[in-house]
């Protein structure tokens, strides 16, 4: 039983990884974003 249990939460932590791992690399993403296109009012001024 222990051993299923330490499975369990050991599947959990490292789905919760990727997770986060998946957001910081949305926000990271949005970031780029904003900044190309702050490059591109910027460019036009």
């Amino acid at each position: 039983m222990k051993q299923l249990m330490l499975i369990v939460l050991a599947t959990v932590a490292l789905t919760a990884c990727n997770t986060i791992r998946g957001v910081g690399q949305d926000v990271s993403k949005g970031g780029q974003a904003i900044e190309n296109a702050a490059k591109d009012v910027s460019n036009k001024l």
